[in-house]
This record gives structure tokens, C-alpha cells and sequence, in this order.
């Protein structure tokens, strides 16, 4: 990787890169400044036959303590950060980089009087990764605004994807082969102030219904397939406020797991909470199949 070396580090910890702030090292950490180098990055990773996974925001990605082999990387510099838009009665659409953090996107289309999105207000992450798991609630996803997506191929070609190309399913999509480089919308014209209110009331009731003043946390679990919500099952067999070492199922939310650390789990935990969070996962899961016969789906990307 010396040719890359102006963007690509060696043995980077992924913990500083996920909201969970876990995981281990890395083998090769990229950050590129341009889609150039990030082509001419994929295209010698095919050749040396390197494992490739991108990141966003880290917001659902769940690393492993002992660290991965390959290449992770990251689209968080300017020519991946940017936002155009084309406004019209025709054409509606907005634009976004996929290093973009999907809150400016929707701050940024009900700005210019674009709604749709707003109801996503809230969900961390950019917007790669916010498409690659079609993020959403259970009324909305992010999948039924795209017009467009270009997405770097891992063979060093660009390809741009009309919505009819792509399968945007239940918190997954088919754009998870590829490296996301810009997403295209088409949303609906509205009144910027109206739309404005809108956002701010879908943003009060996300964020009463989150662990507060938890940096460290992510949702555990999806929806099920049933309608029952993760959090009421996980109360109704009484796991909320489980503690496997330093991974604990939040009180505030029974389907967010934080991560509360004393002095103690530092000295002792500090390379096993991700394995802590599967086996929390796993531990929810088991209770829940043998009492209701429900499979909960976790919301986590483990790698």
C-alpha cells in the first residue's frame, strides 16, 4: 500500500470510528481525497485480492475486538461531502455526497422548501451507509426518495443506478456490493416554514424516544416482521438494564445497548465489549424466541 500512503494508514483502531466506540485495529484505514484515488485504491485491492468494507458514520457497525484484515474505507473528505441541488416543479432533486451525515441532507432540502425526508430526522449516519441499510421508520425509508445512485464498483468502474435497478428492502438494499459515491432524490415541493415544523416535531419525539445523554449507543434490534416492537418484547421478558460487562441494555430505551464503563471494566474489558454486545444480542434473542416465538433481527452490522 506504499503507493497510497498519503491516504491510507496501517493498523488504525476502529473504535475511534464507531459510534460504539468499539473495535480493534485495522490492517488499512483509507480516507481518500478524490474518486480517482479511491478507483485507483479499489482496483489494486482486486489485484492483492484485499477484503474491502466502507464506513460511515459507524453509527450500526459493530467491529470485532481482535481487529480484521483488509481495507476499511472511509468517504469523509470534501469530494465526497457535498450537497447540489436542482429545483423546479419538474424536477425536484436534491443531491448528496455519500459522506454526507443524513441530518444536513434534511436540513438542507427543507431549507430550500423540499420535504419527504423529514420524517427520517433523527437516524444518525451519512448517506451511504443510511442507503446501503435503506434507513427508516416503520412508516418511511430513505429507498422510496432515491432517483439515482453512482456507486464505484470494486473493480475501479463508476456505475449509476436508476431506482428500478436497485432492491431497497427492509433495512437492506442491493447497493451494499459496491462503494457509494453520490445519491440523487426526487421529493416533493412544500412550504419551507410548514416543512421546517414538520422536522422539528418528527425530531422532539426521535429524540424522547432515545437513550439520553448516551454518546455511546445504538439501536440492538429492528422491527419485527409481526409489528411488536423489539423494545416492548425485550421489556415484557424484563431484560431492560442486563449488564454484560461494559454493554448494558439502556433504561431509558430497552432496544438501545450503551456502553457504561467504570474503572474497573477499563483494566479488564477494554479488548472484549463487542464480544460483550454479541453476547448480549444473543442473550436477548434466545429469551425472547423461547417466550413469545418471535425472531428478533439485530439492527447492528456485525463485521
Amino acid at each position: 500500500m506504499d503507493e497510497f500512503r498519503s491516504f491510507v494508514r496501517s493498523n488504525v483502531r476502529l473504535s475511534d470510528y464507531t459510534r460504539l466506540g468499539v473495535g480493534g485495529t485495522v490492517e488499512y484505514f483509507a480516507e481518500p481525497e478524490s474518486e480517482l484515488q479511491l478507483l485507483s485504491l479499489l482496483e489494486s485491492c482486486r489485484r492483492k485480492n484485499l477484503s474491502i468494507r466502507a464506513i460511515g458514520a459507524g453509527a450500526n457497525i459493530l467491529a470485532p475486538d481482535n481487529g480484521i484484515a483488509g481495507v476499511v474505507i472511509s468517504l469523509n473528505k470534501p469530494a465526497f461531502s457535498g450537497i447540489k441541488k436542482r429545483v423546479s416543479k419538474s424536477e425536484p432533486f436534491i443531491t448528496a455526497g455519500a459522506g454526507v451525515k443524513l441530518v444536513q441532507l434534511i436540513t438542507e432540502a427543507v431549507t430550500i422548501g423540499l420535504g419527504g425526508i423529514e420524517g427520517l430526522i433523527g437516524i444518525p449516519g451519512t448517506v451511504g451507509g443510511s442507503l446501503c441499510d435503506n434507513a427508516g421508520t416503520r412508516n418511511d425509508n430513505i429507498g422510496q426518495w432515491v432517483e439515482s445512485v453512482r456507486v464505484a464498483n470494486l473493480d475501479g468502474t463508476i456505475s449509476v443506478l436508476s431506482k428500478s435497478e436497485i432492491t431497497f428492502g427492509y433495512r437492506s438494499s442491493s447497493l451494499d456490493t459496491g462503494i457509494i459515491l453520490e445519491a440523487t432524490f426526487r421529493l416533493e415541493l412544500g412550504d419551507e416554514l410548514e416543512l421546517s415544523k414538520r422536522m422539528q416535531k418528527f425530531w422532539i419525539v426521535r429524540k424522547s424516544q432515545q437513550p439520553c445523554g448516551e454518546s455511546r449507543a445504538a439501536m440492538a434490534f429492528n422491527s419485527t416482521k409481526t409489528g411488536a416492537s423489539a423494545s416492548d418484547l425485550i421489556d415484557q421478558v424484563n431484560l431492560k438494564g442486563t449488564r454484560i460487562g461494559s454493554a448494558t441494555i439502556s433504561e431509558n430505551n430497552s432496544n438501545f445497548i450503551v456502553i457504561e464503563q467504570n474503572d474497573n471494566d477499563k483494566k479488564n474489558n477494554e479488548h472484549s465489549i463487542g464480544e460483550n454486545i454479541k453476547r448480549l444480542i444473543q442473550l436477548v434473542q434466545d429469551r425472547i424466541l423461547e417466550k413469545t416465538d418471535i425472531e428478533l433481527e439485530p439492527a447492528l452490522r456485525i463485521w
